[in-house]
């Protein structure tokens, strides 16, 4: 999704901004996390006010990807009423199946469906309406249909350009990139939807169950 929004001329995009913050609050032992919080902003309201200082470059649009558990609960979350929010879900089975491949022990908090939850039920209620969502696999079967859904949601022309893009890694990657993004290094495109074999271990099923609990919240109100 990253790709599809910088690929457009009138779009500036940030890779999670809070992760330093994150990394340094939590003493995860994630890849590179020195290099990460060396390199890093570590002082949450300082990353606040450039996400809500004006948009960089001259563009016409920001865009801000976010990881949900990188929020953590210090964090005011007034700042973000302000935007508009977008909700990118994906399938528990398929995320936890993905993420046991680099931390095969995670925590809830790890995964981000209850914080993912929790933020969209806040935007909602200070709002008073419901943010868009866009499920993972929706984009993936149907890209252009799905994209067109999501701007014309949130009053933004779409842009043919979102649905090709240059391989390779961008300036704008987090310095993370290099650990995480070689699926998405390598592509030019969304890649047709295959479902991911395997089940969730049996040590993980009541974080999955909490956390397909979240993703069905969120999943009755995607775009269709």
């Amino acid at each position: 999704m990253m790709r599809a929004w910088s690929n457009r001329a009138d779009t500036l995009v940030i890779d999670e901004p809070f992760y330093a913050y994150y990394l340094e609050k939590t003493g995860k032992t994630h890849p590179e996390a020195a290099e990460i919080i060396a390199q890093g902003e570590t002082d949450w309201r300082k990353v606040v006010n450039q996400l809500t200082g004006p948009v960089p470059s001259g563009k016409q649009i920001f865009f801000q990807k976010q990881m949900t558990h990188h929020l953590l609960p210090e964090i005011n979350r007034e700042w973000i009423v302000g935007f508009t929010n977008c909700f990118l879900i994906r399938d528990p089975r398929e995320v936890i199946l993905s993420y046991i491949k680099k931390n095969p022990d995670p925590d809830l908090e790890d995964l981000g469906f209850v914080q993912q939850c929790e933020i969209f039920n806040f935007v909602r209620e200070r709002t008073n309406s419901i943010p868009p969502i866009v499920d993972a696999r929706d984009v993936l079967e149907n890209p252009e249909r799905t994209l067109r859904l999501l701007c014309h949601a949130i009053g933004v022309k779409f842009d043919q350009a979102m649905l090709s893009w240059p391989p390779g890694l961008r300036n704008t990657d987090g310095i993370w990139a290099k650990h995480w993004y070689d699926s998405v290094a390598r592509s030019t495109s969304f890649q047709p939807y295959k479902p991911k074999e395997g089940d969730v271990p049996e040590s993980l099923t009541k974080i999955y169950e909490r956390c397909r609990e979240c993703y069905d919240q969120l999943y009755k109100h995607r775009l269709l």
